[in-house]
């Protein structure tokens, strides 16, 4: 990867939607050798994908809630099956393997029509392995993508 690679990605990751006339404008190329250089970046496995951004509105108007869960056991098994139902688990934007007292650490997104109760009850105690959650929830977020 040279430095007209990292500005690629830089813009890319900034707009993801430029076109290759628009990002060659941007890092000195033409709009055929922008095209070919992100092509290469794919095939590399440097550019993942493509997301559109979505406004609060669009995603239902969510709350935040964080969610320490501690699991019965630290088994491969244990951790392997909750990961695995996790993954099915459309409320929760974020999982993060922790260190410290609890083993994850859930950003559940709450939308507008629905209840973090119902949530609770019907979504996250019933992954497998459950043993303790702990919510915390967002009063206010100061930094956001959005």
């Amino acid at each position: 990867m040279d430095t007209i690679d990292s500005k690629i990605i830089a813009q890319l990751g900034q707009e993801s939607g430029l076109t290759s006339e628009a990002l060659g404008e941007r890092v000195g190329l033409s709009p055929s050798a922008a095209h070919r250089r992100v092509k290469t970046l794919e095939q590399q496995g440097l550019i993942l994908g493509y997301r559109a951004r979505l406004s609060r509105a669009a995603r239902g108007n969510p709350s935040t809630v964080f969610v320490s869960v501690t699991l019965t056991d630290q088994r491969q098994a244990t951790m392997q099956q909750f990961e695995q139902a996790l993954a099915r688990t459309l409320q929760v934007s974020e999982a993060h393997l922790m260190s410290g007292e609890s083993d994850y650490l859930l950003k559940v997104l709450v939308r507008e029509d629905d209840s973090y109760e119902r949530i609770h009850r019907e979504v996250l105690s019933a992954l497998p392995g459950v043993h303790r959650l702990v919510t915390q929830f967002t009063i206010r977020t100061l930094a956001t993508e959005d």
